[in-house]
Formats: structure tokens, sequence, C-alpha cells
């Protein structure tokens, strides 16, 4: 059997560009494909370590068997009803116009995380930055995110927007909207929303300085998903 290999941030040059087919014995699993990898030297056992692995965008255990025509995806830890509520965009966003889309006369509160390139990093000078992601399963991961948020937070009404391509400092990367009758709720869902979707969703970031250009360390896996890899 064939699959298509795939991936992105740090580990994208480990297959040519698009990706490459591989033939399988049939009923190969995620362990036995990334055994094979560790033997033809694809990519560093420190590397896979910290990696996980989808399947047709859903992240798999080493346990899962692959079929014939999968595309498996090696992502590296991360670093869009709701319709364009939930978003992966190209173009400058704006944050004000998405604010107000979802306000409504019940909401006591509307709480709004803003996040912006900044001028450097730990001391070295920013120039831009490059986002990529796996963008089929990005967008699942955001509107799974945006339908947890709802549910485990009593809030009325979330936008997950997040940008690609290249970024200049000032401009906005990600932006999470929460509107809830309570503040409280609010901003518990907004801080959730962004801690949870820098950990789980397959968007990665590369910094170019002024002095050189480097992938964004990404946050380990959460617990659930490392162990889905075992």
């Amino acid at each position: 059997m064939r699959v298509h290999l795939i991936s992105f941030g740090p580990l994208k040059t480990i297959f040519p560009e698009g990706g490459v087919w591989r033939e399988l014995r049939v009923g190969e699993s995620v362990a036995g494909l990334l055994a094979l990898l560790r033997r033809e030297g694809v990519v560093a056992e420190e590397m896979l370590r910290s990696a996980a692995v989808a399947v047709n965008h859903e992240y798999a255990a080493e346990g899962h068997s692959l079929c014939d025509g999968d595309e498996v995806a090696i992502l590296p830890p991360v670093s869009g009803g709701s319709g364009d509520l939930v978003q992966l965009v190209r173009e400058p966003m704006d944050a004000v116009a998405i604010t107000n889309r979802i306000k409504a006369g019940t909401d006591g509160a509307v709480c709004v995380f803003d996040g912006i390139v900044r001028d450097n990093t730990k001391g070295r000078a920013t120039l831009h930055l490059d986002y990529e992601a796996y963008e089929e399963m990005a967008l699942r991961q955001m509107h799974e995110l945006r339908e947890q948020a709802i549910a485990k937070f009593g809030v009325r009404e979330v936008a997950v927007v997040h940008r690609l391509g290249r970024l200049v400092v000032g401009e906005t990367s990600v932006l999470i909207v929460v509107a809830s009758a309570h503040r409280g709720a609010a901003f518990d869902a907004c801080r959730w929303l962004i801690d949870t979707l820098k950990k789980t969703v397959p968007i990665w970031k590369r910094e170019q300085f002024v002095d050189g250009a480097v992938w964004a360390d990404g946050e380990p896996f959460p617990p659930d998903i490392a162990e889905a890899k075992q």
C-alpha cells in the first residue's frame, strides 16, 4: 500500500516540497512507519520524541493501522455553524470589525486577545515572522476549541482567527474574541483558548532576525496527545 507523507515547521525539510508517497506493507502501523524513518535516518530520534503524528487530519496513536492512500503528517510541537468566526487568513485582519461582529445585547463582557508581532525576541531584533500551518487539520482543531470553550465556560460566542504567511512588526498574528454574559467566564475562556491553541493547533512560525532565522521553539504537546504517541 502507499501513504502520503508530509511535514511542517522545523520538520518541513525531511520530505520534499508537497510531501512524498511511500510504499509500506499492508496494515503497517504508525509505530512501524516511525521505526522505518528512524532506521533510514530520515528524521533524528530526538526530533521524533517531541513530534506527533496525524492521519487524515486527526492525531493518531502509534498503534493506529494505516490504510492505502492515507495522508500522514509528522508534526513538531506547535509554537480557523461558526462560519467566518473561525479562520486562517493571509491578509491583515480587522480586530475591531471581528469583535463587533459577535457582540450581542445579552453580553455583559467581551474579552479580546490580540497577539501582535513584537520587534524583538530575547534581545534579537525581529525583521518579520513567517507562519505556516497544516491547514485542514488546523481549522478542524480551531473549530473544536471554539465548541469546547462554549461548553466548558458557558460563554455565548467565540471567534478564533489566525494569520498565515509573512507578518511584520505590529501586525496581528492571532485574534481570539469571547462574548459572555459575565466577565469571569469571558476572561477564563479567552486564556484557555490561546494557551490550548498554542499547544495543540498545528501552526508554526519562523522568526527572521537581523542576524539570522530560526523556527520558534514549540511547547510540549499536552499529556493526552503525548500519551497517544505511545
